[in-house]
């Protein structure tokens, strides 16, 4: 898989997957006092199976605990699903 590049979008609420110039998918979320709650992700069609998905996961909860201020609450089954397969992450859940 190329290097998938994740960034913070905090303009639109969201982590963005980017392949080059292309947005493969994206993971949305709502900031409330010290909570960050996960609501919702998205990987574009022709990206599914790529680790696209996976890739943007495991970086937005790496900023999220580099940064240490907020609790994670996740509405998404894609993201929970993926915290039941790393465990190490359960620690950030609220």
């Amino acid at each position: 898989m190329a290097d998938v590049d994740i960034k913070n979008n905090p303009e639109k609420a969201r982590y963005e997957a980017w392949l080059g110039d292309e947005l493969a998918g994206y993971a949305e979320y709502e900031l409330r006092d010290e909570t960050i709650t996960f609501v919702h992700t998205v990987v574009e069609d022709e990206f599914e199976g790529e680790g696209v998905g996976s890739t943007l996961v495991r970086e937005a909860l790496d900023e999220v605990q580099r940064d240490g201020e907020l609790d994670v609450v996740v509405k998404c089954p894609f993201i929970r699903e993926w915290i039941e397969r790393h465990p190490d992450y359960e620690d950030l859940l609220a």
